[in-house]
């Protein structure tokens, strides 16, 4: 057999007591797991893997939780940093992660620095991305919406360097969607005008990389919400529909709801729980709200804690008229 080593692509042949092969294979099926993730937790239970992590992560969990909205205990808004805040209640129960963190491209979003150095942002990124692996159930999943590169303050492979720490973090990779976001400048990078001597290359478009935790097939069945016609476009891995316009929503970067809503129905079952760390407008909540999911979002800025609050209060009001339309006729 082979042994995953590292929850990289590398893999070790070992060879196993047959005793011991068939009572992993029976926890693993009984676990509902694959033979994989079963002697992987075995493995790290024996030599304390799984304690070390729980207590590095301890600094990550100090932060009493500040509840700002919470419809129906369905959907949750904390004033909070991601990085401190108390979500222990929710470890290891998050079904899918759906999120925009900052790009580090000087946009001002009131409270956090978005002009840090680069290094900063990397480091930034891998503790934020290390909690998120923490909070994941075992099948769960996450969508990262992030930009392919940035070219402020110098060239940097933010898609090729984020994908690399959230590997290093423990995140599995499963694919790429390209979003073609289209309202994205369209300005030609001259650089050197027909000319070999140095041209640049705009790439429009935005990604929203698919990471899991321990594996991609989730273990138990739920109630999917997604259409047969939804479910053959949105696996094509290119999505083309419009960003939002900041001005409309009142947020320096919000994206449109129609991103969350994609990967809400097309990644969970309406009986899941979904979380963005980085919550801005509240897109992702009234996705989930929409979708019958439950969903919880952590802001830091409480003007955009409130600005989420106001977008969900509207949904609601729209909601409960449409059903009053229902009922009358």
């Amino acid at each position: 057999m082979k042994y995953l080593k590292n929850g990289s692509a590398q893999e070790e042949r070992v060879r196993l007591n047959g005793k011991v092969l068939r009572t992993i294979e029976d926890l693993s099926v009984k676990r509902g797991e694959s033979f994989n993730l079963t002697i992987n937790k075995i493995l790290e239970d024996y030599l304390n893997l799984k304690e070390e992590n729980k207590l590095s992560l301890e600094e990550f969990y100090k932060e009493p939780p500040n509840l700002k909205f919470d419809y129906e205990n369905k959907i949750k808004i904390f004033e909070n940093d991601f990085l401190n805040v108390d979500l222990q209640s929710w470890r290891g129960k998050i079904n899918l992660i759906i999120t925009s963190p900052p790009y580090n491209v000087g946009i001002d979003y009131n409270t956090h620095d978005d002009t840090s150095s680069y290094e900063d942002y990397l480091n930034f990124s891998k503790r934020w991305l290390a909690k998120a692996y923490d909070l994941l159930a075992d099948d769960g999943r996450m969508c990262l919406n992030i930009p392919l590169d940035k070219n402020k303050n110098g060239l940097r492979s933010v898609y090729a360097d984020l994908v690399a720490i959230a590997k290093e973090v423990g995140f599995k990779y499963q694919s790429t969607v390209i979003w073609n976001e289209q309202n994205i400048s369209r300005r030609t990078a001259w650089g050197s005008w027909l000319s070999a001597s140095a041209p640049y290359v705009i790439a429009p478009v935005e990604t929203i990389v698919l990471l899991y935790k321990h594996q991609w097939k989730r273990k138990n069945n739920g109630t999917s919400t997604i259409q047969k016609e939804e479910f053959i476009d949105w696996t094509n891995g290119v999505w083309t529909f419009n960003g939002e316009k900041r001005k409309k929503i009142g947020h320096p970067a919000p994206f449109p709801v129609e991103l969350p809503r994609r990967c809400i129905k097309l990644f969970s079952f309406k009986e899941d729980i979904i979380l963005d760390p980085f919550l801005g407008s509240g897109s992702t909540l009234i996705a989930a709200y929409e979708e019958g999911r439950r969903g919880i979002g952590v802001e830091i800025d409480p003007s955009y804690v409130e600005l989420s609050i106001k977008r969900i209060n509207e949904h609601l009001k729209k909601q409960v008229r449409i059903e009053e339309i229902l009922e009358a006729k």
